[in-house]
Protein backbone atom coordinates (compact mmCIF):
# COMPACT_ATOMS: atom_id res chain seq x y z
CA UNK A 1 0.00 0.00 0.00
CA UNK A 2 1.41 3.26 0.61
CA UNK A 3 3.20 5.55 3.41
CA UNK A 4 -0.37 7.68 3.29
CA UNK A 5 -3.58 6.49 2.73
CA UNK A 6 -5.45 8.85 0.81
CA UNK A 7 -9.01 9.47 0.81
CA UNK A 8 -9.39 9.41 -2.57
CA UNK A 9 -8.12 5.30 -2.23
CA UNK A 10 -10.30 4.75 0.91
CA UNK A 11 -13.20 5.50 -0.95
CA UNK A 12 -12.82 3.45 -4.12
CA UNK A 13 -14.43 0.51 -2.32
CA UNK A 14 -12.08 -2.08 -1.95
CA UNK A 15 -14.02 -3.99 0.92
CA UNK A 16 -16.55 -4.34 -2.31
CA UNK A 17 -13.93 -6.21 -4.06
CA UNK A 18 -14.35 -9.52 -5.67
CA UNK A 19 -10.95 -10.36 -3.99
CA UNK A 20 -11.57 -9.36 -0.77
CA UNK A 21 -15.10 -11.25 -0.97
CA UNK A 22 -12.78 -14.23 -1.78
CA UNK A 23 -9.47 -13.75 0.15
CA UNK A 24 -7.53 -16.32 1.38
CA UNK A 25 -7.36 -16.18 5.66
CA UNK A 26 -4.35 -13.69 6.77
CA UNK A 27 -3.17 -12.70 10.30
CA UNK A 28 -3.87 -9.21 11.49
CA UNK A 29 -0.57 -7.51 11.82
CA UNK A 30 0.02 -4.75 14.84
CA UNK A 31 0.53 -1.47 14.66
CA UNK A 32 4.06 -0.08 15.43
CA UNK A 33 4.16 1.02 19.04
CA UNK A 34 7.34 2.48 20.32
CA UNK A 35 11.22 2.91 18.58
CA UNK A 36 12.75 0.25 16.78
CA UNK A 37 15.83 -0.82 14.94
CA UNK A 38 16.13 -2.82 11.68
CA UNK A 39 19.30 -3.12 8.84
CA UNK A 40 15.52 -2.48 6.28
CA UNK A 41 12.45 -0.30 6.81
CA UNK A 42 10.21 -1.17 4.10
CA UNK A 43 7.54 1.56 3.56
CA UNK A 44 4.38 -0.28 1.78
CA UNK A 45 2.80 -3.79 1.67
CA UNK A 46 1.90 -4.44 -1.78
CA UNK A 47 4.05 -6.52 -3.93
CA UNK A 48 7.55 -4.49 -4.32
CA UNK A 49 7.52 -3.84 -0.99
CA UNK A 50 6.98 -7.58 -0.09
CA UNK A 51 9.11 -8.83 -2.43
CA UNK A 52 12.06 -6.44 -1.46
CA UNK A 53 11.26 -7.63 1.80
CA UNK A 54 11.64 -11.06 1.54
CA UNK A 55 14.36 -10.91 -0.51
CA UNK A 56 16.67 -8.55 1.71
CA UNK A 57 15.34 -11.39 4.88
CA UNK A 58 16.55 -14.14 2.66
CA UNK A 59 19.90 -12.42 1.99
CA UNK A 60 20.58 -12.02 6.44
CA UNK A 61 18.72 -8.75 6.67
CA UNK A 62 16.57 -7.90 9.67
CA UNK A 63 13.51 -6.39 8.05
CA UNK A 64 10.47 -4.19 9.25
CA UNK A 65 7.91 -3.39 7.24
CA UNK A 66 5.33 -0.37 7.51
CA UNK A 67 1.88 -0.83 5.85
CA UNK A 68 -0.65 2.50 5.85
CA UNK A 69 -3.53 0.12 6.05
CA UNK A 70 -4.05 -3.57 5.24
CA UNK A 71 -1.67 -5.44 3.49
CA UNK A 72 -2.23 -6.16 -0.02
CA UNK A 73 -5.01 -3.30 0.19
CA UNK A 74 -3.16 -1.06 -2.68
CA UNK A 75 -2.94 -1.46 -6.09
CA UNK A 76 -1.58 -4.70 -5.45
CA UNK A 77 -4.88 -6.43 -4.49
CA UNK A 78 -6.97 -4.46 -6.92
CA UNK A 79 -6.08 -4.68 -9.72
CA UNK A 80 -7.15 -6.35 -12.89
CA UNK A 81 -4.87 -9.88 -12.31
CA UNK A 82 -3.46 -9.98 -15.65
CA UNK A 83 -0.06 -11.67 -15.87
CA UNK A 84 1.71 -9.38 -18.85
CA UNK A 85 5.06 -10.41 -18.93
CA UNK A 86 7.30 -7.76 -20.22
CA UNK A 87 7.25 -3.61 -20.02
CA UNK A 88 4.64 -1.38 -21.30
CA UNK A 89 6.89 -0.53 -24.11
CA UNK A 90 7.21 -2.92 -26.80
CA UNK A 91 10.09 -4.36 -28.54
CA UNK A 92 9.80 -1.75 -31.05
CA UNK A 93 9.57 1.30 -28.82
CA UNK A 94 12.48 -0.16 -26.78
CA UNK A 95 15.12 -0.31 -29.48
CA UNK A 96 14.00 3.05 -30.82
CA UNK A 97 14.45 4.58 -27.59
CA UNK A 98 17.56 2.79 -26.09
CA UNK A 99 19.07 0.59 -29.13
CA UNK A 100 18.72 -3.14 -29.61
CA UNK A 101 21.73 -4.57 -27.29
CA UNK A 102 20.27 -2.46 -24.01
CA UNK A 103 16.91 -2.91 -25.60
CA UNK A 104 17.21 -6.93 -25.34
CA UNK A 105 18.94 -6.47 -22.34
CA UNK A 106 16.17 -4.48 -20.72
CA UNK A 107 13.65 -7.49 -21.88
CA UNK A 108 15.27 -9.86 -20.83
CA UNK A 109 15.26 -8.42 -16.99
CA UNK A 110 12.03 -7.69 -17.63
CA UNK A 111 10.58 -11.40 -18.56
CA UNK A 112 12.33 -12.77 -15.48
CA UNK A 113 9.72 -11.64 -13.79
CA UNK A 114 7.53 -14.39 -15.11
CA UNK A 115 9.47 -16.90 -14.15
CA UNK A 116 10.16 -15.49 -10.34
CA UNK A 117 6.60 -15.23 -9.85
CA UNK A 118 5.44 -18.80 -10.43
CA UNK A 119 8.48 -20.00 -8.42
CA UNK A 120 7.56 -17.61 -5.47
CA UNK A 121 3.93 -19.06 -5.83
CA UNK A 122 5.25 -23.55 -6.03
CA UNK A 123 7.43 -23.05 -3.18
CA UNK A 124 5.33 -21.11 -0.92
CA UNK A 125 2.35 -22.75 -1.85
CA UNK A 126 0.69 -20.24 -2.22
CA UNK A 127 -3.36 -20.68 -3.62
CA UNK A 128 -4.41 -17.66 -6.06
CA UNK A 129 -6.43 -19.18 -8.55
CA UNK A 130 -3.24 -19.61 -11.00
CA UNK A 131 -4.29 -19.96 -14.89
CA UNK A 132 -1.23 -20.31 -17.61
CA UNK A 133 -3.52 -19.96 -20.63
CA UNK A 134 -2.15 -16.76 -22.52
CA UNK A 135 -2.82 -13.25 -22.79
CA UNK A 136 -4.51 -11.81 -25.92
CA UNK A 137 -4.43 -8.00 -26.80
CA UNK A 138 -7.50 -7.46 -29.34
CA UNK A 139 -7.13 -5.07 -32.13
CA UNK A 140 -9.91 -2.74 -32.63
CA UNK A 141 -8.75 -1.36 -35.52
CA UNK A 142 -7.13 -2.80 -38.81
CA UNK A 143 -3.81 -0.68 -38.72
CA UNK A 144 -3.84 -2.09 -35.23
CA UNK A 145 -3.09 -5.66 -36.78
CA UNK A 146 -0.21 -4.14 -38.42
CA UNK A 147 1.18 -3.41 -35.67
CA UNK A 148 1.23 -6.57 -34.51
CA UNK A 149 3.02 -8.05 -37.55
CA UNK A 150 5.71 -5.27 -36.80
CA UNK A 151 6.20 -6.08 -33.33
CA UNK A 152 6.29 -9.99 -33.59
CA UNK A 153 9.00 -9.50 -36.40
CA UNK A 154 10.77 -7.07 -33.88
CA UNK A 155 10.56 -9.38 -31.21
CA UNK A 156 11.95 -12.49 -33.06
CA UNK A 157 14.34 -10.78 -34.67
CA UNK A 158 15.98 -8.70 -31.67
CA UNK A 159 14.86 -10.01 -28.65
CA UNK A 160 14.86 -13.68 -30.19
CA UNK A 161 11.07 -14.18 -28.74
CA UNK A 162 9.08 -16.29 -31.06
CA UNK A 163 6.13 -16.71 -28.17
CA UNK A 164 3.61 -14.57 -29.81
CA UNK A 165 0.92 -15.21 -32.52
CA UNK A 166 -0.96 -13.33 -34.96
CA UNK A 167 -4.43 -14.33 -35.00
CA UNK A 168 -7.63 -12.72 -37.91
CA UNK A 169 -10.76 -12.00 -36.86
CA UNK A 170 -12.09 -15.33 -36.94
CA UNK A 171 -9.33 -17.01 -34.60
CA UNK A 172 -9.78 -14.40 -31.84
CA UNK A 173 -13.37 -14.62 -32.40
CA UNK A 174 -12.73 -18.59 -30.92
CA UNK A 175 -11.07 -17.25 -28.16
CA UNK A 176 -13.05 -14.44 -26.70
CA UNK A 177 -16.47 -13.74 -27.98
CA UNK A 178 -15.60 -10.24 -29.56
CA UNK A 179 -15.55 -8.62 -33.03
CA UNK A 180 -11.95 -7.69 -32.88
CA UNK A 181 -9.96 -6.77 -36.02
CA UNK A 182 -7.14 -9.31 -35.17
CA UNK A 183 -5.38 -9.88 -32.04
CA UNK A 184 -2.26 -11.01 -30.54
CA UNK A 185 -1.80 -14.11 -28.68
CA UNK A 186 1.19 -14.10 -26.01
CA UNK A 187 1.17 -17.54 -24.93
CA UNK A 188 3.14 -16.76 -21.48
CA UNK A 189 0.75 -14.88 -20.28
CA UNK A 190 -1.63 -15.31 -17.80
CA UNK A 191 -3.89 -14.79 -14.60
CA UNK A 192 -4.32 -14.90 -11.18
CA UNK A 193 -6.18 -13.64 -7.65
CA UNK A 194 -4.06 -10.77 -6.84
CA UNK A 195 -4.78 -10.27 -3.55
CA UNK A 196 -4.49 -13.95 -2.49
CA UNK A 197 -0.76 -14.08 -4.34
CA UNK A 198 0.03 -10.79 -2.15
CA UNK A 199 -1.48 -12.27 1.17
CA UNK A 200 1.26 -15.36 0.01
CA UNK A 201 3.78 -13.18 -0.52
CA UNK A 202 3.61 -11.52 3.19
CA UNK A 203 2.92 -14.75 4.60
CA UNK A 204 6.60 -16.35 2.77
CA UNK A 205 8.18 -13.08 4.03
CA UNK A 206 6.89 -13.62 7.66
CA UNK A 207 8.38 -16.87 7.53
CA UNK A 208 11.80 -15.83 5.98
CA UNK A 209 11.56 -13.36 9.38
CA UNK A 210 10.36 -9.88 8.28
CA UNK A 211 8.50 -8.28 10.81
CA UNK A 212 5.34 -6.60 9.05
CA UNK A 213 3.01 -3.77 11.20
CA UNK A 214 -0.06 -2.42 9.77
CA UNK A 215 -2.39 0.73 10.45
CA UNK A 216 1.09 1.98 10.69
CA UNK A 217 1.46 5.32 8.21
CA UNK A 218 4.87 6.30 7.39
CA UNK A 219 4.66 10.26 8.37
CA UNK A 220 8.05 11.65 7.84
CA UNK A 221 11.61 10.16 6.78
CA UNK A 222 14.74 11.67 8.30
CA UNK A 223 18.45 11.35 7.00
CA UNK A 224 20.05 12.91 10.00
CA UNK A 225 21.41 12.07 12.34
CA UNK A 226 20.70 8.53 11.01
CA UNK A 227 18.28 7.43 8.65
CA UNK A 228 14.53 7.04 10.17
CA UNK A 229 10.97 6.37 9.51
CA UNK A 230 8.45 7.68 11.66
CA UNK A 231 4.68 6.99 12.57
CA UNK A 232 2.09 8.61 14.44
CA UNK A 233 3.14 5.82 17.16
CA UNK A 234 6.86 4.89 16.82
CA UNK A 235 9.88 5.26 14.37
CA UNK A 236 12.32 2.63 12.45
CA UNK A 237 15.81 3.55 12.25
CA UNK A 238 17.83 1.26 9.63
CA UNK A 239 20.43 1.71 7.10
CA UNK A 240 18.17 1.95 4.02
CA UNK A 241 14.89 2.42 3.25
CA UNK A 242 12.44 1.06 0.28
CA UNK A 243 9.77 3.25 -0.70
CA UNK A 244 7.21 0.94 -2.30
CA UNK A 245 3.66 3.37 -1.93
CA UNK A 246 3.38 3.57 -5.94
CA UNK A 247 0.28 5.69 -6.25
CA UNK A 248 -0.30 6.45 -2.84
CA UNK A 249 3.34 7.42 -1.85
CA UNK A 250 3.13 10.72 -1.00
CA UNK A 251 5.37 13.63 0.95
CA UNK A 252 8.57 11.49 1.84
CA UNK A 253 10.83 12.12 -1.26
CA UNK A 254 9.48 14.57 -3.50
CA UNK A 255 12.46 13.75 -5.86
CA UNK A 256 10.30 9.87 -6.08
CA UNK A 257 6.67 11.66 -6.25
CA UNK A 258 7.39 14.26 -9.17
CA UNK A 259 7.74 11.03 -11.89
CA UNK A 260 4.54 9.40 -11.61
CA UNK A 261 0.65 10.49 -11.74
CA UNK A 262 -1.54 8.41 -10.02
CA UNK A 263 -4.50 7.43 -11.75
CA UNK A 264 -7.73 5.76 -10.47
CA UNK A 265 -8.91 2.79 -12.51
CA UNK A 266 -11.91 0.77 -11.83
CA UNK A 267 -13.38 -3.03 -11.78
CA UNK A 268 -16.28 -4.63 -11.96
CA UNK A 269 -16.99 -8.58 -11.39
CA UNK A 270 -20.70 -10.05 -12.73
CA UNK A 271 -22.70 -12.64 -11.94
CA UNK A 272 -21.51 -16.32 -12.37
CA UNK A 273 -22.10 -16.36 -16.15
CA UNK A 274 -22.48 -20.19 -16.14
CA UNK A 275 -23.22 -20.91 -19.98
CA UNK A 276 -22.75 -17.61 -20.88
CA UNK A 277 -18.69 -17.60 -20.73
CA UNK A 278 -17.45 -14.64 -22.92
CA UNK A 279 -13.78 -16.21 -22.87
CA UNK A 280 -13.77 -19.98 -23.41
CA UNK A 281 -10.07 -19.72 -23.90
CA UNK A 282 -9.86 -18.63 -20.22
CA UNK A 283 -7.29 -16.30 -21.10
CA UNK A 284 -6.55 -12.92 -19.49
CA UNK A 285 -7.65 -10.15 -22.86
CA UNK A 286 -6.75 -6.50 -23.03
CA UNK A 287 -7.39 -4.35 -26.15
CA UNK A 288 -5.59 -1.70 -27.81
CA UNK A 289 -7.42 1.82 -27.00
CA UNK A 290 -5.13 3.97 -25.29
CA UNK A 291 -7.93 3.60 -22.31
CA UNK A 292 -7.63 0.10 -22.22
CA UNK A 293 -10.45 -2.44 -21.07
CA UNK A 294 -9.41 -5.53 -19.93
CA UNK A 295 -10.90 -8.24 -18.63
CA UNK A 296 -10.56 -12.58 -17.71
CA UNK A 297 -13.07 -15.03 -16.67
CA UNK A 298 -12.24 -15.28 -12.26
CA UNK A 299 -12.11 -19.36 -11.04
CA UNK A 300 -15.76 -19.24 -10.54
CA UNK A 301 -17.15 -18.03 -13.53
CA UNK A 302 -17.92 -14.12 -13.64
CA UNK A 303 -16.06 -11.93 -15.68
CA UNK A 304 -13.89 -9.51 -14.07
CA UNK A 305 -14.22 -6.31 -16.54
CA UNK A 306 -11.67 -3.77 -16.10
CA UNK A 307 -12.89 -0.18 -18.01
CA UNK A 308 -12.37 3.15 -18.14
CA UNK A 309 -9.80 5.39 -16.34
CA UNK A 310 -10.63 8.94 -14.23
CA UNK A 311 -8.34 11.83 -14.09
CA UNK A 312 -10.05 14.34 -11.37
CA UNK A 313 -9.62 13.71 -7.95
CA UNK A 314 -13.07 12.40 -6.78
CA UNK A 315 -14.21 8.72 -7.90
CA UNK A 316 -17.16 8.08 -10.30
CA UNK A 317 -20.32 7.98 -7.13
CA UNK A 318 -21.28 4.41 -8.92
CA UNK A 319 -18.23 2.51 -9.81
CA UNK A 320 -20.63 -0.51 -11.45
CA UNK A 321 -22.49 2.54 -13.43
CA UNK A 322 -19.49 3.98 -14.61
CA UNK A 323 -17.56 0.72 -15.58
CA UNK A 324 -20.80 -0.97 -17.17
CA UNK A 325 -21.34 0.87 -20.71
CA UNK A 326 -17.75 -0.08 -21.08
CA UNK A 327 -18.11 -3.49 -20.43
CA UNK A 328 -21.43 -3.86 -22.27
CA UNK A 329 -20.15 -2.34 -25.97
CA UNK A 330 -17.23 -5.20 -25.28
CA UNK A 331 -20.07 -7.82 -24.89
CA UNK A 332 -23.29 -6.53 -26.06
CA UNK A 333 -24.59 -10.02 -25.19
CA UNK A 334 -23.74 -9.32 -21.27
CA UNK A 335 -26.49 -6.38 -21.46
CA UNK A 336 -28.18 -6.11 -17.98
CA UNK A 337 -26.87 -8.90 -15.93
CA UNK A 338 -26.21 -8.33 -12.64
CA UNK A 339 -22.77 -6.72 -11.36
CA UNK A 340 -22.07 -8.29 -8.10
CA UNK A 341 -18.64 -6.35 -7.04
CA UNK A 342 -17.51 -3.19 -8.41
CA UNK A 343 -14.57 -1.53 -6.95
CA UNK A 344 -11.50 0.41 -7.67
CA UNK A 345 -8.10 1.53 -6.93
CA UNK A 346 -5.09 4.08 -7.43
CA UNK A 347 -2.21 2.81 -10.32
CA UNK A 348 0.63 4.94 -11.00
CA UNK A 349 2.06 6.02 -14.69
CA UNK A 350 4.85 7.37 -15.82
CA UNK A 351 5.59 10.20 -18.88
CA UNK A 352 7.32 7.12 -20.76
CA UNK A 353 4.71 4.13 -19.28
CA UNK A 354 7.88 2.91 -18.19
CA UNK A 355 8.93 2.13 -14.45
CA UNK A 356 10.85 4.74 -12.11
CA UNK A 357 13.17 2.59 -10.45
CA UNK A 358 16.41 3.40 -8.39
CA UNK A 359 17.95 5.07 -5.61
CA UNK A 360 19.03 8.32 -3.65
CA UNK A 361 21.86 7.09 -1.79
CA UNK A 362 20.55 4.94 1.15
CA UNK A 363 17.02 5.30 0.13
CA UNK A 364 15.70 2.85 -2.57
CA UNK A 365 12.08 3.25 -5.07
CA UNK A 366 10.25 1.12 -7.40
CA UNK A 367 6.81 2.34 -8.82
CA UNK A 368 5.33 3.74 -11.65
CA UNK A 369 4.73 0.00 -13.74
CA UNK A 370 1.72 2.40 -15.68
CA UNK A 371 -0.11 -1.05 -16.03
CA UNK A 372 2.59 -3.68 -16.06
CA UNK A 373 2.83 -4.09 -12.27
CA UNK A 374 1.05 -7.19 -11.19
CA UNK A 375 4.42 -9.32 -11.66
CA UNK A 376 6.89 -6.69 -12.41
CA UNK A 377 6.66 -5.46 -9.17
CA UNK A 378 7.60 -8.74 -7.65
CA UNK A 379 10.81 -8.37 -9.58
CA UNK A 380 11.61 -5.04 -8.54
CA UNK A 381 11.02 -5.58 -5.27
CA UNK A 382 14.14 -8.29 -5.83
CA UNK A 383 16.44 -5.97 -7.86
CA UNK A 384 15.96 -3.60 -4.85
CA UNK A 385 17.07 -6.13 -2.23
CA UNK A 386 19.79 -7.22 -4.41
CA UNK A 387 21.29 -3.77 -4.52
CA UNK A 388 20.69 -2.91 -0.68
CA UNK A 389 22.75 -6.50 -0.56
CA UNK A 390 25.68 -5.47 -2.61
CA UNK A 391 24.57 -6.17 -6.14
CA UNK A 392 23.31 -3.07 -7.88
CA UNK A 393 24.12 -4.26 -11.52
CA UNK A 394 20.63 -5.39 -12.15
CA UNK A 395 18.75 -2.37 -10.49
CA UNK A 396 21.18 0.02 -12.73
CA UNK A 397 19.99 -1.42 -15.72
CA UNK A 398 16.36 -1.01 -14.66
CA UNK A 399 17.09 2.93 -13.75
CA UNK A 400 18.14 3.41 -16.77
CA UNK A 401 14.51 3.75 -17.73
CA UNK A 402 14.22 6.60 -15.50
CA UNK A 403 11.08 8.85 -16.87
CA UNK A 404 11.48 12.47 -17.36
CA UNK A 405 9.59 14.14 -14.24
CA UNK A 406 5.10 15.25 -14.97
CA UNK A 407 5.46 18.88 -16.52
CA UNK A 408 4.82 21.32 -14.12
CA UNK A 409 5.35 19.05 -11.03
CA UNK A 410 3.30 17.76 -8.11
CA UNK A 411 1.11 20.93 -8.70
CA UNK A 412 0.35 21.07 -12.40
CA UNK A 413 0.97 17.65 -13.17
CA UNK A 414 -2.84 16.62 -12.83
CA UNK A 415 -4.47 19.22 -14.93
CA UNK A 416 -1.93 18.94 -17.40
CA UNK A 417 -1.99 14.89 -17.85
CA UNK A 418 -6.25 15.55 -17.75
CA UNK A 419 -5.44 17.54 -20.44
CA UNK A 420 -3.95 14.89 -22.60
CA UNK A 421 -5.40 11.93 -21.38
CA UNK A 422 -9.04 13.73 -22.80
CA UNK A 423 -7.74 13.88 -26.09
CA UNK A 424 -6.45 10.41 -26.08
CA UNK A 425 -10.14 9.24 -24.72
CA UNK A 426 -11.48 11.31 -28.11
CA UNK A 427 -9.09 9.41 -30.60
CA UNK A 428 -10.55 6.27 -28.44
CA UNK A 429 -14.07 7.09 -29.28
CA UNK A 430 -13.16 8.08 -32.85
CA UNK A 431 -11.42 4.92 -33.33
CA UNK A 432 -14.03 2.53 -31.59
Amino acid sequence: MASRLTGFNSGLDIGKSYYVATANPAPDHPALAGDVDADLVVVGGGCTGLSAALHAAERGLKVVLLEGGKIGWGASGRNGGQMIPGLRKGAKGLVKSFGPERAKALFDLAFEARGLVLDIIERHGIECDLRLNGHLVGAVSASDVRDFEEEAECLAKVMKFTDVEILSAAEARQMVDTPYQGAVYERLGGHMHPLNYTLGLARAAVGAGVVIHENSVAVRLEREPSTRVFTDKGSVRARHVVLAGDALLKGLEPRVNSRIMPVGNYIVATEPLDERNVIPANVAVSDTLFVVNYYRMSADGRLLFGGGERYTPSPPADIAGFVRPHMEKTFPQLKGCRIDHAWGGLVSVTTSRLPHVGHYSEVYFAHGYSGKGVILSTLSGKLLAEAITGDASRLDLFSTLTPLPFPGGTALRGPLYVLGMLWYAMRDRLRH
